[in-house]
């Protein structure tokens, strides 16, 4: 019996004739050489009790107790330890993919939950069921505000998170839409204008102005607003990473878009629902699901959007097992943190160039002080102190994790 195989060699030579190639292999000349892996150096076979011994020694180069003040849409914050425990029941756990109408009563009831509490806290009428991050939650509010108001321009505050507008950039080049980037615009034939509250470097900015037939999209630190004033913005989105998601290298973590009751119809990814069966009990359905994979490609609000249900999950449980006033305290002592780290610093001669943050900020170093060097300087103490922007300015957040202990450390070096 032979294994199977896809396709024939006489297959894949006529593929390649097709589209004018030798072999497959041509197909990864775009990739520069310098950025191929061209050895895995994989040790020899092991036992399972090797691997065990190898696995372990490999693991203690990772030095994980580090003094984090580290922030810039990644932050390291308080995780309530029945979270882990919960969302790992094998009830939550499933291979199956959360997408189909017909999935577990539980799971749509937790969606349903998810996008309940973002509308509460973003002051919006309706969510969706969550989406791959904040970039592409901005990207795809972007593409729909051009949908909804039938323009193809589209204005973003530079101080946004540089990441978000990479992004952005792709989608909106992708989808062939003018994109101005700039610190204001006075263009009135737009169809939305980004910002982002606080903005990357922590400040708290107001709402652009609005023209008519323009909509105003607030890229929000969720749980900033635990404490402050939800922006009255037509579209409010995000990355959830503070509800309950640890920063594991990077991902995953999730994202969400809400939204005006109008210009729900518009929303990419899906919507659950409440309703009641026949015998009267609450029941839980998907009742939109934009995306191609239920309706026709032309017809759907994204080919490219991605549901981070199990994230969504740790974000519904993280504020579920906070409440309300658990859930504002952690971020008034994340608050309380920043700011005495700031006017700690500021006692010591450096500038801090925020008028008005939450619990993020840019300082200036001084002048025969190197942004790298000094940062490095901190992480061999066991902090890391924070973001360099340039050679002078350093972004730094503080969470309710940075206890006075770290404080004190961080503006004794």
């Amino acid at each position: 019996m032979y294994n199977y195989e896809a396709l024939r060699s006489d297959e894949r030579t006529k593929m390649c004739d097709d589209i004018g190639i030798k072999s497959p292999d041509e197909l990864f000349d775009v990739i520069p050489k310098n950025a191929r892996i061209e050895d895995f150096r994989l040790f020899n076979p092991l036992s399972e009790l090797e691997v065990q011994k190898k696995i372990k020694k490999i693991s203690k180069k990772n030095n994980t107790e580090y003094a984090c003040f580290m922030g810039g849409g990644a932050y390291k914050k308080f995780i309530p330890a029945a979270l882990g425990d919960t969302a790992s029941r094998f009830e939550f756990l499933s291979a199956y993919t959360p997408y189909q109408a017909e999935i577990s009563q539980g799971s749509l009831q937790i969606m349903y939950e998810f996008q309940t509490m973002v509308c509460a806290l973003c002051a919006q009428d309706v969510a969706n069921a969550s989406v791959y991050d904040g970039a592409s939650a901005c990207a795809e509010a972007i593409l729909m505000a051009c949908r909804l108001t039938k323009k193809n321009k589209a204005f973003v505050d530079e101080n946004v998170n540089p990441n978000y507008l990479e992004v952005i950039k792709t989608y909106l080049y992708a989808a062939d839409i003018e994109l101005i980037v700039s610190n204001a615009c006075d263009d009135t034939d737009l169809a939305a204008k980004l910002y982002q509250y606080p903005n990357y470097l922590g400040e708290i900015e107001e709402m652009p102005k609005k023209n008519a037939n323009e909509l105003i999209i607030a890229c929000v630190d969720i749980s900033t607003l635990s404490l402050l004033e939800p922006p009255k913005s037509d579209i409010t989105v995000g990355d959830f990473q503070t509800l309950g998601l640890s920063l594991n290298f990077g991902g995953p973590y999730g994202g969400f878009i809400s939204c005006r009751d109008t210009y729900k119809r518009q929303l990419p990814g899906r919507i659950a629902g409440k309703t009641v069966d026949k015998e009267g009990k609450d029941a839980y359905v998907l009742t939109l699901q934009a995306r191609e994979q239920h309706i026709r490609r032309e017809k759907a609000t994204s080919n490219i959007c991605s549901n981070q249900a199990h994230c969504a999950l740790c974000a519904t449980l993280y504020l579920s097992l906070l409440g309300e006033k658990g859930f504002r305290e952690v971020n008034y002592i994340a608050y309380k943190n920043a700011h005495k780290l700031a006017q700690g610093l500021k006692d010591m001669g450096y500038n801090i160039l925020n008028k008005n943050f939450f619990n993020e900020f840019v300082y200036e170093l001084k002048e025969n002080q190197n942004a790298q060097e000094y940062l490095e300087m901190l992480k061999q103490k066991g902090i890391l102190g924070g973001i360099a922007l340039d050679d002078k300015r350093i972004l730094v957040a503080a969470t309710e994790l940075n206890d006075d202990d770290e404080i004190k450390l961080y503006l004794s070096l």
